[in-house]
């Protein structure tokens, strides 16, 4: 086993898959058919009355270890291990991917739903975990001996058919908003796969371990456990191929597309069956969104065997063994063998957002991300994606450039355009042929046969075809065939809603004259009450007196009951007097009103008698009062008044906050000036802090 061997493999292999098919055709508001490979919704609302796909093959290359000048590539001095660019690493990735998109058609099944039929053959191959550093070490010419510690990997690889049916159809079409999904089921069928994975690898090389027979003879030892898996004589060099037996399963996609449409007016026409659409973009942005790829293959006779490849062999050993599975099976210990697994699609999560700026340019943005982690065994998986696209799009052209930076890979720029029926394009090229590093290359062609939704005329801008516009040339409603209604009398009303078209009349009144039926000079329009003649006052209505008591209602505070017109139609009402009791009674009250020490501010205590207040003065609501604060001689005279003042204020704020109505209160502040008993003791201090509630006379 030469070294040369195990680099040949991992350049051969290191293949990174792009995220999707067709990069840039896909964008397109002209793909087609194609264009539910990426989201199902897209094929409804479309501008196709039919789409047929012929042929389409796309083919994905890249590298995260080697990076090439394309153009050098192709000279006959090229070296690729000398100029080559490595970029090693203990996490290199691998993978293939190739899609062809078979015979497939799309057609309308009315104006809000469409379907699709599609077959598709894909392969695709992921290896992860590759130590890209100890490959790196192989290629040392002063020793033919070597030593990897490639530690974990997985590589997993498969091909299968698709036969694909989409049903997509219009959600909501409301104004500018506008909104469609679809969905897709697919039949697969297995075309085969393979899958190895590695934990604690390690390879020892010795070039001349062993002298045999006069030739030295290399020593390989290994050590950690390697699993492999297969369909049924996938690596028996004698096998002839068919498609693997029991080796099926079902997939699906689903999306959602969202159009903001600002001038949807403009693009609506009328023909005999009612509304339709113009053949041309109808949408300011775009967004979908969309989930595809969800769904396994059973491989029910396929082999799973398990392998502890921890031994010490010669290579004549490895190389007189016929294929990997007689190598693993003769010369390691197999410690678990089953049949039948399972494999993965590359479940992948798509957004995408289109700007049009025209009816033909347009710039879109792109992302994909995988569903399926990087180590995940028996899966295919596409690597992450964010593409920014401008485009230039017509009927029959389209020209694009997308934009695009690509898990492993680093940035790409391509370009590709559609002409008819042919498609054609790469979304790396630019970047292959620019760059002296480049590690990715894709290209993707393909043959379709559009059938365009029909053009439409109509000359006068009225929303109604010219073939069945009965004046095409005068913008009129459809209610009248297409001509303008008239306007015999004149008044700026069209006869269509005119009550009486012979007679001139405001359109507020449907083109009929105002009248004035109860003879009260003032017009119906304005009457409120145009069958009884009133006051204009009244808006044309008689006032009225319902408790009859020579009050109008409108001047009646008590429209119900009967009053007198003193008291604004009200019944008069005694109030009782506030008597020298109830004076001291407040005062009373007042004087076990609480402060905190030396401010104004009441404490909660005092809520009970101050509520005590409240009532009383609620018995009285005509009677006005002054509340008066007082304090002791204690400290200055202006911070005795301010307190007193302050004090007074607060006892108020809480009346008035608890319903009493502020027109019957007022306060004031006295300070130590009207003292109630000697300040030289601090019980006829206590006495002096006071508050007084008195009636206003």
């Amino acid at each position: 086993m030469k070294k040369i061997t195990f680099l040949f493999l991992f350049v051969v292999s290191s293949i990174c898959v792009e995220s999707q098919s067709y990069i840039g055709f896909l964008t397109d508001n002209y793909s087609g058919v194609n264009s539910v490979i990426s989201n199902p919704a897209n094929i409804t609302d479309s501008r196709f009355k039919t789409d047929i796909n012929l042929i389409g093959v796309s083919a994905f290359g890249g590298n995260d270890y080697y990076g090439v000048n394309v153009m050098d590539a192709f000279k006959d001095d090229y070296d690729f291990d000398l100029d080559a660019k490595k970029s090693p690493s203990t996490d290199n990735n691998a993978a293939l991917n190739f899609d062809i998109m078979g015979p497939a058609f799309m057609f309308n099944l009315n104006k809000k739903s469409s379907i699709a039929v599609f077959t598709r053959a894909r392969s695709m191959v992921n290896i992860n975990e590759i130590n890209g550093e100890t490959v790196d070490d192989l290629d040392n010419d002063t020793t033919d001996d070597f030593y990897v510690n490639e530690g974990d990997f997985n590589a997993f690889g498969q091909a299968w058919a698709e036969l694909g049916v989409t049903y997509a159809r219009v959600l909501f079409n409301e104004g500018e908003h506008f909104l469609k999904g679809g969905i897709t089921l697919k039949y697969l069928q297995g075309g085969g796969s393979a899958y190895a994975t590695g934990k604690n690898l390690t390879v020892d090389y010795e070039a001349d371990f062993f002298v045999i027979g006069g030739e030295p003879q290399a020593r390989i030892t290994t050590t950690g456990q390697v699993t492999y898996g297969r369909f049924d004589e996938f690596d028996n060099d004698n096998y002839d191929y068919e498609l693997p037996e029991k080796a099926t399963g079902f997939g699906g996609d689903i999306g959602f597309v969202y159009e903001w449409r600002p001038n949807y007016a403009d693009y609506t026409s009328t023909s005999a069956d009612g509304p339709t659409y113009a053949n041309k973009n109808k949408y300011k942005l775009k967004v979908g969104l969309s989930l595809t790829d969800f769904g396994q293959i059973k491989y029910k006779n396929g082999l799973e065997e398990t392998f502890d490849i921890s031994n010490s062999v010669r290579e004549d050993e490895i190389n007189d063994e016929e294929d990997l599975n007689s190598v693993l099976n003769n010369l390691y210990i197999l410690t678990n063998s089953k049949i039948g697994y399972t494999a993965t699609l590359p479940t992948a999560l798509h957004l995408n957002a289109d700007w049009s700026f025209t009816n033909k340019l347009y710039v879109n943005l792109n992302t994909d991300y995988s569903l399926i982690s990087k180590g995940k065994e028996n899966a295919s998986r596409i690597s992450n994606i964010v593409s920014l696209t401008p485009r230039f799009e017509s009927k029959w052209f389209s020209f694009y450039v997308p934009l695009s930076m690509v898990e492993n890979n680093g940035f790409q720029a391509g370009a590709g355009l559609r002409a008819g029926p042919l498609y054609i394009g790469s979304g790396s090229v630019i970047t292959a042929l620019a760059g002296d590093d480049s590690k990715g290359a894709d290209v993707y062609a393909g043959i379709k046969i559009p059938i365009y939704q029909g053009s439409t005329k109509d000359k006068d801008g009225d929303g109604i075809l010219d073939k069945l516009d009965g004046c095409p040339d005068d913008a009129g409603p459809i209610e009248n065939n297409g001509c303008p209604w008239t306007d015999r009398d004149v008044d700026g009303i069209m006869d269509n809603v005119d009550e009486c078209p012979d007679k001139k009349g405001p359109q507020e009144n449907n083109g009929c004259p105002w009248g004035d039926r109860d003879g009260d000079t003032i017009s119906d329009n304005i009457d409120a009450c145009p069958d009884e003649a009133g006051a204009i006052e009244n808006s044309g209505c008689p006032f009225k007196d319902t408790d009859n008591d020579g009050v109008i209602d409108k001047n009646d505070k008590c429209i119900d009951v009967p009053g007198t017109v003193a008291n604004n139609g009200c019944p008069e009402v005694l109030e009782p007097e506030v008597t020298q009791e109830i004076q001291k009674t407040l005062n009373a009250y007042a004087k076990t009103i609480l402060f905190d020490s030396g401010k104004s501010t009441i404490k909660l205590v005092s809520n009970g008698v101050l509520d005590e207040i409240v009532n009383i003065l609620g018995k009285y609501p005509s009677a006005k009062f002054s509340i008066e604060g007082h304090t002791d001689s204690v400290g200055s005279d202006a911070l005795n008044q301010k307190l007193s003042e302050e004090r007074a204020s607060a006892v108020m704020t809480y009346l008035i906050e608890k319903g009493v109505s502020s027109t019957r209160l007022s306060s004031t502040g006295f300070g130590e000036t009207r003292p109630m008993a000697t300040n030289a003791t601090k019980a006829g201090q206590a006495q002096n802090r006071r508050v007084e509630i008195n009636l206003v006379k």
